[in-house]
């Protein structure tokens, strides 16, 4: 998406906060976090579409030095919809 994996890392932060500040009922304990690449935009509004059609509670950080585009997006939990991304 045009992004070094250090403005990746950041924009993927930026999600995790957004994700907290939506869902303030989170039961997240400080756990692990995995990065996850997706490697176009286009994929990127398709694994949206996967996350939506399933039901699994996600959020988009918007980026608005970047235009407002989708930066990165947080999801707590483990899914098998995961499982061919490849590590930040």
């Amino acid at each position: 998406m045009g992004m070094s994996p250090i403005q990746q890392a950041v924009q993927s932060g930026h999600a995790v906060a957004e994700y907290l500040l939506k869902n303030k009922d989170c039961e997240w304990y400080n756990g692990t976090l995995v990065y996850l690449r997706v490697k176009s935009e286009i994929k990127l509004k398709w694994l949206i579409f996967k996350l939506e059609s399933r039901h699994i509670n996600y959020v988009s950080f918007r980026e608005p030095d970047m235009n407002n585009k989708i930066s990165s997006v947080a999801v707590l939990g483990n899914s098998g919809l995961f499982k061919n991304y490849k590590l930040l």
